[in-house]
């Protein structure tokens, strides 16, 4: 086979890296032309940057244990438990919304930690483990709801306790700033912190982490901790956002977590679950999917859109993982 010259190969990479940025521009470019009354508006940008958040943030949580090869499929029925509790607290307990709000957290880390425990001391696949707890969850929703809603009385709940999503920072909704902060942490502690090395090389190659003294197990613990925590944090943000406690949510958000995740995948660092990739994954399904609403689709063309999409998305990730395998063989044995 005849290598690849520097420059097609800079090309590639450039493609590989950045492809998905330009598509999420050229998506943005494409409606703005066919609605130039309504997409390419301050408005517009701003609800999609509101709407998306909360996806988004599950995106960013489920990057987290994907770095170690492992999946949380737990987050979907996570936020609605964390968004129920928060409501429960607040409404029916009468709990300052502040105190409500931390305990949510660290019970969404505790419950992402026994996730971590369940997938590496039980060695139970992590896709059969998490949807187990993700059960688990789900009738715990049911059980401190009954199946009713949590509705707030004549006064409403607190306005600093909405306010964590309605409220504007910068000129731009609030919680798409927390987005823009979780990913800007999350990519120091991937790209630039021992820990970021590990959960890599974790999800890379377990025999060489265990050989080169990783502790494997508390590594992966920690990233289904961390990604419990974030979830627990956009289930404070939607029960802020919709005001009420609802059992029934929380799945509706599992499928664009995982497309956003595994998407970003093959974005700025292809072949690795990586924030700024997630980032711009959702950006690109941000896009396309108010450009769709907008065109006036029917109700079942966004999980079709999804649907496709995360088929998209594997496929895209496998490549890429298989591509550089080829490649660190071929610079091996060169």
């Amino acid at each position: 086979m005849t290598p690849r010259s520097p420059t097609a190969r800079r090309f590639g990479h450039l493609v590989g890296a950045y492809g998905l940025l330009v598509l999420a521009v050229l998506l943005f470019l494409a409606f703005s032309l066919v609605l130039p009354g309504t997409f390419p508006t301050l408005d517009n940008v701003s609800a999609v940057l509101s709407n998306q958040s909360i996806p988004a943030l599950l995106a960013l949580g489920a990057t987290i244990p994907i770095a170690t090869g492992r999946f949380d499929l737990s987050i979907g029925y996570g936020i609605g438990l964390a968004h129920v509790m928060t409501m429960q607290l607040v409404v029916t307990e009468r709990w300052p919304w502040q105190a409500a709000c931390l305990v949510v957290l660290l019970g969404g880390a505790a419950v992402g930690a026994l996730n971590g425990a369940v997938v590496e001391c039980a060695r139970i696949d992590s896709f059969i483990a998490t949807l187990g707890t993700g059960s688990v969850m789900y009738a715990v929703t049911g059980w401190v709801t009954e199946g009713a809603r949590i509705v707030p009385g004549p006064h409403g709940l607190p306005p600093a306790f909405t306010d964590l999503y309605d409220s504007r920072f910068l000129g731009l909704p609030v919680s798409a700033c927390y987005v823009l902060a979780l990913t800007a942490v999350l990519w120091v502690l991937l790209e630039r912190l021992p820990l970021g090395r590990y959960l890599y090389v974790i999800g890379s190659n377990p025999r060489a982490a265990e050989l080169v003294g990783i502790p494997t197990r508390r590594y992966v613990v920690l990233a289904f901790a961390g990604s419990g925590l974030v979830v627990g944090a956009a289930g404070v943000l939607l029960a802020a956002q919709q005001e009420i406690g609802n059992p029934s949510v929380g799945m509706d958000y599992l499928l664009p977590a995982f497309v956003g995740a595994l998407l970003g995948s093959t974005a700025i660092r292809p072949g690795r679950a990586n924030a700024a990739g997630t980032l711009v994954a959702v950006t690109v399904l941000a896009v396309g999917l108010a450009g769709i609403g907008q065109l006036g689709a029917q109700f079942w063309v966004t999980p079709l859109f999804n649907g496709a999409t995360l088929l998209v998305a594997v496929g895209l990730a496998g490549y890429t993982a298989r591509r550089r395998t080829r490649r660190r063989r071929t610079g091996a044995t060169a």
